[in-house]
């Protein structure tokens, strides 16, 4: 494959990445060809790889995630970034953070579980935030009475805390109590710059009505 096949290959990459606003797959890239002119994988791959060392110096970077390949602004530049934005990036409530945490670390789990652990009934405005934002699912129910759903995260919730799995969250033996695992979360997405309008803010102020809760150990 030459040179010229290589760059022809990043800056289409480059483009669609741009475009598309949301990561892309190394399939849904070479689904952007023809048959006749479709890349192989490892072609693909190759010209993402030099898109990567391109973006070296430069205000953005190409990440993978857990649902492809996405370019963003660098994390250490958001503070300057995030200055051209009126709206600013939601704070999350303490018992917000921890029940994200639970479900992270313990899924699948069901609510009445998260609040065995946290010692508080879970606001149902939490719950219904974490669904709307996509970060977390029912996948199924506890054989039990009731049949209580039982929650897991999504792909979702690794894309925006810009892990490809789950074992880059922060390990249990480094991370104490459900408060702590909620300030390494919350490190990820301070990182973040957030575009979304405040009209979710409501919400967001609603699901701190249990923020004094105590922070139960996971052991």
């Amino acid at each position: 494959m030459s040179d010229e096949r290589i760059l022809r290959l990043q800056a289409i990459a480059e483009a669609a990445l741009l475009a598309a606003g949301k990561p892309l797959t190394v399939d849904q890239l070479r689904g952007l060809f023809t048959e006749e002119e479709c890349p192989a994988r490892q072609v693909m791959e190759q010209a993402l790889t030099r898109l990567a060392e391109s973006c070296e110096g430069r205000g953005f970077e190409l990440t993978r995630v857990a649902s492809g390949y996405r370019l963003q602004i660098r994390q250490e530049l958001a503070p300057w970034v995030g200055r051209l934005f009126e709206e600013k990036p939601q704070r999350y409530s303490r018992a917000l953070l921890e029940t994200l945490a639970l479900i992270a670390y313990r899924q699948p789990i069901t609510r009445g579980e998260i609040e065995d652990i946290r010692g508080v009934s879970v606001s149902s405005n939490i719950v219904r935030t974490l669904m709307e934002r996509e970060w977390i699912r029912v996948v199924g129910h506890r054989d039990v009475p009731g049949r209580p759903a039982m929650y897991a995260t999504t792909r979702q919730f690794l894309d925006y805390f810009n892990m490809t799995g789950l074992d880059q969250l922060p390990p249990l033996s480094e991370v104490r109590d459900l408060e702590q695992i909620g300030r390494e979360i919350e490190k990820k997405m301070q990182a973040e710059i957030e575009f979304d309008t405040s009209a979710e803010s409501a919400e967001y102020e609603e699901a701190t009505g249990d923020a004094g809760a105590s922070s139960e150990t996971l052991h």
